[in-house]
């Protein structure tokens, strides 16, 4: 999965600093509308390029984020030369981790996009020896202006002017110099902000526990770093990104009214026995359930009733009982550890290997299968004083994997 964020920055009169922190945060939480799209969602307020121009970056499913850092002023450019921008347009791992279970995930980032504002030290026009703003910032820069990506970089349609500054953004799609060349000597030159875009490759949601994951990734910004901009001093020397992932899971097991009363029968009923004698071989009972997962779970059983090889059923006065084995079906979209389907999946009192969504699974029906064995019901049967056999038998969802 991924998603994509443009960064837009403004200029700020601010005391240099050493680092700025940008928190990112995404959250997972499954929804029943879309069971098939298990992605993190954009929680990180929006603000600068994106607040200004919504609807540029609700068609490329893009938003912004405003880091006050600048860069320059840089000078004398002498006509010919070039000014060049850089950045670390390859993947780069980071690792979150969730706070409660210690449980590490990989993030992947990449910078996707790169802009700014540039401002020179007298008017576009004055510089080319034109007396149009918008013709003097072309002639400036070869006949295109900034808004047209040097090779290396991609034109993204971002771009407005003023006499002495030019705000543009260009697209990473590889790494590599984006170079443009001056046609005129440019006394002097800066950028007075960081515009960036970066994607990011989450993991799947539904192998995650539950909480919030944290990680962070640092940028150095200096000339020759990861980001060069224009071989400029920046007023901060470092980017951090700090990623705060949130999954929110859903684990939720519905039983219809009555349905954790389960009176175990032969098949068929009791009549073949009260007309004909005839004994019944197993006493059984199905138990459908409707459940609600978007993560890992574990099942078990406790007994009210422990004999060794589960949980049992017992005449009180006597003690005399017999065992219930006790197995699950789970509806499609949830399967077992080797990835299989799960169909009269044996439960004990020990903790099952976890079962693992393919998607999220809304309100989806289950079984849970109670029956005795031939030897157990032959047991029961025969020391039956018309007393029931009882015994409470507790399944358990854990979704603390």
């Amino acid at each position: 999965m991924k998603w994509f964020m443009y960064g837009l920055a403004l200029a700020l009169v601010a005391p240099s600093a050493q680092a700025f922190n940008q928190e990112i945060r995404a959250r997972f939480s499954p929804d029943p509308a879309q069971p098939q799209k298990n992605v993190f969602i954009n929680q990180t307020p929006n603000s600068g390029y994106c607040a200004t121009y919504p609807e540029e970056c609700r068609t490329n499913e893009t938003f912004s984020i405003r880091a006050p850092i600048n860069f320059g002023p840089r000078g004398p450019i002498f006509a010919t030369t070039g000014v060049s921008i850089r950045v670390p347009a390859y993947w780069r791992q980071v690792t979150v981790t969730n706070r409660d279970t210690l449980h590490t995930e990989t993030v992947e980032v990449r910078i996707s996009g790169i802009g700014s504002r540039y401002r020179l030290s007298d008017t576009a026009a004055n510089l080319a020896g034109v007396t149009d703003d918008r013709e003097g910032h072309q002639k400036l820069w070869g006949g295109q202006s900034w808004v047209y990506a040097p090779t290396n970089c991609l034109y993204s349609g971002v771009g407005a002017y003023s006499a002495d500054s030019y705000q543009f953004f260009w697209k990473t799609p590889s790494e590599g110099n984006c170079t443009k060349v001056t046609s005129f000597r440019i006394p002097s030159m800066s950028f007075e902000s960081l515009d960036f875009a970066y994607e990011l490759r989450t993991p799947n949601p539904l192998g995650m526990s539950g909480g919030l994951y944290t990680g962070s990734l640092n940028y150095v910004l200096n000339p020759g770093a990861d980001f060069n901009i224009g071989n400029m001093q920046p007023t901060d020397s470092n980017l951090t990104l700090d990623f705060v992932l949130d999954v929110q899971h859903t684990l939720k097991v519905d039983l219809p009214p009555g349905g954790n009363q389960v009176i175990l029968e032969p098949l068929g009923g009791w009549q073949g026995w009260l007309d004909r004698g005839s004994k019944p071989t197993a006493l059984l009972r199905d138990q459908t359930f409707l459940i609600s997962a978007s993560s890992r779970f574990t099942m078990k059983l406790e007994c009210e009733w422990e004999l060794v090889n589960g949980c049992a059923i017992i005449d009180r006065q006597t003690g005399i009982g017999g065992v219930v084995n006790v197995s699950v079906s789970l509806p499609h979209g949830l399967v077992n550890s080797s990835g299989q389907p799960v169909s009269h999946l044996p439960l004990n009192r020990t903790v099952s290997a976890p079962f693992q969504p393919g998607f999220y699974v809304d309100r989806k029906p289950g079984t849970l299968h109670f029956e005795m064995s031939e030897h157990s019901t032959s047991q029961v049967v025969g020391a039956s004083a018309g007393r029931p056999f009882k015994g409470n038998i507790t399944v358990v969802w854990d979704s603390q994997v």
